[in-house]
């Protein structure tokens, strides 16, 4: 099965050494994404909800560049910087991904200043 690296001008690029995504067959990882507008660079919002919807933005982005779309997602794990923002994110993922909710890990750890979440998604496509 070849991988294949998967690229948009629609998602946040970075200089860290990783692909936006990777597909291997029917499976599409979408690497971590954090709330940067993909034309200017710079952070989007200041609360966990106005974060957490750019995120996603952003990694349906990725999505669309694989072929596939949100509804593939089995899987997301988030990364937030403190367990208060967790009522605010559940908040705003129920929004933006509404049901039926892939699988979902949350984690707590430390991100750039500034930056309160970061969302990876796990997609199962058609082959």
């Amino acid at each position: 099965m070849t991988r294949t690296v998967i690229t948009t001008e629609n998602a946040p690029s970075t200089s860290a050494p990783l692909s936006q995504g990777i597909r291997k067959g029917p499976v599409l990882q979408v690497s971590g994404q954090l709330p940067f507008d993909p034309e200017t660079g710079a952070v989007v919002g200041t609360t966990v909800a106005e974060q957490t919807a750019q995120v996603l933005r952003n990694i349906t982005a990725v999505l669309d560049a694989a072929g596939a779309s949100p509804d593939d997602v089995v899987m997301l794990r988030v990364h937030l910087t403190t367990p208060a923002h967790l009522h605010e994110l559940n908040e705003a993922y129920a929004a933006a991904v509404g049901e039926p909710f892939p699988a979902r890990t949350t984690v707590y750890m430390q991100l750039p200043p500034g930056l309160l979440v970061e969302i990876d998604a796990l997609a199962v496509l058609e082959d």
